[in-house]
């Protein structure tokens, strides 16, 4: 067996990729020599400042409201066990074991930074637990996002002291038996430690990485549906011309539609501007009005997709920049930074900016399920689907049913994203005595964009569905290079739907295809503008 890559966490450049890879086991974690002697040193300096009786918050003071009760020495390490099994508190379903890797990663990653204090044992544990893949049991619920991710980072760290449960090799148990057969022993945390795993933005930082991994792959794909759409209905290639785009120069504008470019560029389907003027002309009969069979402007659903789908990708792209930032930082409170030799009391752990962007991510998603919703009912309705036989039906109209009911999950979806697009991150409501009197909702906010991108799969996949069984019935023998190559890959999966199935299993299987598997690395070049040509 190839052993994993080994990511080396440094506290300064891990990605939402790397997030997600790690979580889901194609990359092991090491810890940077030059980290840990940042590490090391931060350690030290902390140590010396508690020798000299400073006081330190969630050191020697208790926590929250009550950070003047001042902790004799001799239990300033129950201090920080008894602060992990009070705020071990969530309730709800429990985060996959992925999810719950990439929190310890992302966690980790902010501690070895240097500015936290804690001992390396404590990273070293960490990044072997991530490495035997042991993940801790976090319930969903319970992050205000303010004083950090509390409630779920206290479960982590109950994992970590060897209480609680853990998934591992697939199973939920509890904690000290997995250890027992490892041979492992859990830590015993010394000061500072326990609000250092706890004190931090770890949780809705890492649903978000996960969340903008799969809202990448999906407008990766709506770009793709949005050029199909454009050669099924044989669109003018007016909508896509570049120098239309620069005359609204939005980056993501101009971004989707050079990639649609790229992607039909060669087609055999489309009317080409140059062409259009004649072929209607050729149609003209006597009297002061005649109709052609050409469209002249195409329905917005195709004509607006690089309108629409550009703060789509500009969203996606800001978040990214400040979910990597977040995930890069030392989110914790106090900060100790020895070369100064300074313990800094502030506010780090608060999640506003990961709230505002994952609040923003859910208008973009639910943004993307109206286009996609949209395009599924033309393909659809008799009256707009130009000629294209009703809910795409093979067979005998009105005893087959086609697409008919695999359609009510696209609209009752698209509604529930459209619902799941209500920030969050504006509703602070002051708890904790009233000391935490801001906060950000961030990991609710983060939720509901997992959430979110979960609903939007199930629409683009109907939409790539519909797409497959459109060119069943035509134009799939002239497509560009780029929707050739795809229907290529995908027709080898799809079955025309005849209604001798359930949908329900095609959903299933096309849903997996799309987004579980590795079907489109090798049409990278296409989002990266290698490949293509101009048209």
């Amino acid at each position: 067996m190839t052993e994993r890559p080994t990511k080396m966490l440094n506290g300064a450049d891990l990605t939402v990729e790397e997030i997600v890879a790690i979580g889901v086991g194609d990359l092991r974690v090491g810890l940077d020599p030059a980290a840990i002697e940042r590490c090391r040193a931060s350690r030290l300096f902390l140590e010396e400042e508690v020798a000299a009786r400073r006081v330190i918050y969630g050191v020697n003071t208790s926590f929250g409201p009550m950070c003047n009760k001042i902790i004799d020495d001799g239990e300033i390490e129950a201090l920080q066990v008894n602060l992990i099994r009070s705020h071990a508190a969530g309730l709800g379903e429990p985060l996959k074991d992925y999810i719950a890797l990439g929190v310890l990663a992302v966690r980790l990653n902010t501690l070895v930074k240097g500015y936290s204090g804690v001992r390396v044992e404590l990273l070293e544990f960490m990044a072997g637990m991530i490495n035997r893949r042991i993940a801790p049991y976090i319930p969903e619920c319970g992050s205000v996002g303010a004083s950090g991710d509390l409630i779920h980072l206290a479960h982590m760290a109950l994992a970590i002291i060897g209480e609680g449960d853990v998934y591992h090799r697939g199973a939920l148990r509890p904690a000290a038996q997995v250890y027992a057969e490892l041979g492992l022993a859990p830590m015993r945390l010394s000061f500072k430690e326990g609000i250092a795993l706890m004190n931090g933005t770890s949780a809705m930082t890492a649903l978000a990485a996960f969340a903008l991994f799969g809202a990448k792959k999906l407008l990766r794909l709506s770009c793709v549906t949005g050029a199909f759409s454009l050669e099924i209905f044989g669109g003018i290639d007016d909508a896509f011309d570049e120098d239309l785009h620069r005359v609204k120069p939005h980056p993501g504008q101009l971004e989707v539609a050079e990639t649609i470019r790229r992607l039909y560029a060669g087609s055999g389907n489309i009317t080409l501007r140059r062409d259009m003027h004649e072929l209607i002309r050729g149609q003209q009969s006597d009297g002061p009005v005649f109709e052609t069979s050409i469209n002249v402007q195409d329905v917005y659903s195709v004509r607006c997709t690089p309108q629409v789908l550009a703060p789509i990708a500009e969203a996606i792209e800001a978040a990214t920049r400040t979910v990597e930032t977040e995930a890069n930082s030392s989110n914790d409170n106090p900060i100790i930074i020895p070369e100064k030799r300074k313990v800094i009391h502030g506010g780090n752990f608060h999640g506003q900016s990961i709230g505002f962007v994952m609040d923003s991510l859910c208008m973009a998603l639910a943004t993307l399920c109206n286009l996609s919703e949209r395009r599924i009912n033309k393909y659809l309705d008799k009256n707009l689907n130009e000629g294209l036989p009703e809910f795409l039906i093979p067979g005998t109209l009105g005893l087959t049913m086609g697409f008919m009911g695999a359609q009510y999950l696209a609209t009752s979806t698209t509604a529930e994203n459209r619902q799941l697009a209500g920030p969050v991150s504006t509703n602070s409501i002051s708890c904790n005595a009233s000391n935490q009197d801001v906060v950000s909702m961030g990991t609710v906010a983060a939720r509901k964009a997992f959430k979110s991108v979960s609903n939007a799969k199930h629409v683009v996949t109907l939409e790539v569905l519909a797409v497959l069984q459109a060119l069943s019935f035509r134009n799939a023998d002239t497509l560009g290079r780029g929707t050739g190559r795809i229907y290529g890959l995908l027709a080898k999966e799809f079955t025309l739907y005849d209604n001798k199935g359930i949908f329900h299993e095609e959903l299933v299987k096309f849903r997996k295809l799309l987004f579980s598997s590795q079907i489109f690395d090798d049409l990278s070049a296409y989002w990266a503008g290698e490949e293509g040509g101009t048209p």
